[in-house]
Formats: structure tokens, C-alpha cells, sequence
């Protein structure tokens, strides 16, 4: 209630600045313009919506799986680890913006390159997250485990991977948030689908209350996204409760 009541103080702001400042509607429309728009266009906007959505869910799949998929392999091989750690944090440097035409090029205008631009975001953040747990489990359960024979593999699976699953838990939430930005930048270079690309068009043609729309809907994928992936960890998760409270004591 709290949020949505912080969110319809923004849109009567934002609806009265645009009242009482006359601004013109190709600069910035106002919320029931865009709200308009959205009800009108609610058929084109559901096509590309869904394709975007489509895009997002098929690289956090990937990108996670990839993201945990190294951070093992930095875990279990110690030498390996030397030389793959410093290409990881290199791959960083290089501005993922960048990457996209080169995508577009190689992958074609259609799903893949927008998936795989979804996907090269999405790693770091659950590799990193995942290794940084994998590398900090408890010492004493370490000792115990060596002290009763247990072999590298035991180790690893049955007490550095459960102790890191919240460190992972980390990862995936912060790809739950960054995982519209790569498919959106795939559409912005070159596709025939998708909210990028209605965002692109309608930028083209100074619709800048399509172009809200789009960005509302966009927004919302990544909220809902968001929101069902901390739902999700805290059930797979629960013995790590949330330790922050709000005001009325109950969680944040």
C-alpha cells in the first residue's frame, strides 16, 4: 500500500507540473496521456511486450546457469583459477554497449543476439556473487569436514555450495534487475520486435507518450521479475531469514 501510494503521489506531480508548466506533449507527456496511449495500443504493445519478456526470461536462464556454471569452476580448480579469474574481470572493461552491434552482426536481427546481450549482462553479477560465497564458508565446517576424510567434491557440493546459496540468492536478484537492460540495447541496435524497438520508432516520430508507455510496461516486467525472484529465494531460502525490519516490526 505504502508503494502504491508513493506511486500515484509521482503521477499527480507529474500530471500537475504538466498542467501548470504548459509543457508540450512531444517533450513530456502527462500520466493520463500515456495511460491513454496504453489502453488504445494495448494490442500492439502486448506483441512486443511479450517478445521483449521473452528475451529477458531466456537470458536470466542462461546468463544464471552460465554465472554459477564458472563460479564452480573457479571453486573446484584451483589452477584454472588463475587464469580464468583475471580474463573474468577483464570481460568487464569492456562496455557491454559496445558488444551489441557486434551481436546484432554475428546473431542475426531475431531472438538470439537480444538473448545473448540479456545474458553477457546477467553473469557477472551472479558469478561474482556465487564465487565470493563459494570462497568465504565458514572455516569450521571446513576443518570439520577435513578432519573426517571428506574428499574436495564432498566439500564443495554438500558444504560450499549450500553455505554460498545466499551470496547466489544476491546475484540472481540484482540479474532479476539488470536483465531488461541487455535486451532492450539488442532491439535499440537492430530488431523487428519488441518494446526497444516500438521505444525506437515512436522516438523517430516524436510519439513520446508511446515511448512512456512502452517504458511503464518495461518497468513493470522488471518490477513483477523482480519481485518473483526474491519470492522465490526466500522460499528456497529458509533458514536465511531477512533480518531488516520496518517500522510496524514486520519484515522489509
Amino acid at each position: 500500500m505504502r508503494a502504491l501510494l508513493a506511486a500515484l503521489g509521482l503521477l499527480l506531480g507529474w500530471e500537475a507540473y504538466v498542467r501548470l508548466s504548459g509543457v508540450p506533449p512531444f517533450l513530456l507527456p502527462s500520466p493520463w496521456r500515456v495511460g491513454v496511449v496504453l489502453v488504445e495500443r494495448w494490442d500492439i504493445l502486448w506483441g512486443h511486450a511479450l517478445t521483449t519478456l521473452t528475451e529477458i526470461v531466456l537470458g536470466m536462464l542462461i546468463g544464471s546457469l552460465a554465472g554459477m556454471a564458472v563460479a564452480l569452476l573457479l571453486a573446484a580448480w584451483r589452477g584454472g583459477r588463475r587464469w580464468l579469474l583475471p580474463l573474468l574481470i577483464a570481460s568487464q572493461a569492456i562496455p557491454v554497449f559496445a558488444i551489441a552491434p557486434l551481436l546484432v552482426l554475428w546473431l542475426g536481427f531475431g531472438l538470439a543476439s537480444k538473448v545473448a546481450m540479456a545474458s553477457i549482462i546477467i553473469f557477472f553479477p551472479v558469478a561474482t556473487a556465487f564465487y565470493d560465497g563459494l570462497r568465504r564458508t565458514e572455516p569450521g565446517w571446513l576443518d570439520l569436514a577435513a578432519t573426517m576424510g571428506a574428499s574436495r567434491f564432498a566439500v564443495l557440493w554438500r558444504i560450499r555450495v549450500p553455505a554460498a546459496l545466499p551470496g547466489l540468492a544476491s546475484g540472481l536478484r540484482v540479474a532479476a534487475a539488470v536483465a531488461p537492460i541487455g535486451a532492450v540495447v539488442g532491439e535499440w541496435v537492430g530488431a523487428s520486435a519488441g518494446l526497444g524497438y516500438v521505444m525506437l520508432q515512436a522516438n523517430g516520430r516524436s510519439q513520446t507518450d508511446m515511448m512512456f508507455a512502452a517504458l511503464a510496461i518495461l518497468a513493470g516486467m522488471a518490477m513483477a521479475l523482480w519481485f518473483i525472484t526474491d519470492k522465490a529465494l526466500r522460499a528456497m531460502l529458509p533458514w536465511q531469514p531477512d533480518q531488516l525490519s520496518d517500522d510496524s516490526g514486520g519484515k522489509a
